[in-house]
């Protein structure tokens, strides 16, 4: 599903205007990637955690040059769904 298809959906559920949607949607968003970007967690009770995993520095090869390269550490975001949400998907 695109973001797209999330608006519609939403906008048909609640009969609320697409564009107003949008900017909900549009503006939720930014805060997740707002947070993250400054190390903030998101927690959504039922859905699941938006979270910053730390990824340590390693050595790693350049297969095509033959040399070694070093991957600093660095994080990345992460999803962790609820555990009704996971059980849900079983």
């Amino acid at each position: 599903m695109t973001k797209a298809g999330i608006v519609a959906k939403i906008a048909s559920e609640t009969g609320i205007d697409k564009a107003t949607v949008l900017n909900v949607v549009e503006s939720f968003m930014v805060s997740v990637k707002d947070s993250l970007i400054n190390e903030e967690d998101v927690f959504l009770r039922g859905f699941g955690s938006f979270i910053v995993k730390k990824r340590a520095k390693k050595v790693a090869r350049n297969i095509s040059k033959n040399t070694t390269i070093v991957i600093p550490e660095h994080n990345i975001p992460a999803f962790k769904p609820a555990k009704s949400f996971a059980d849900a998907m079983k």
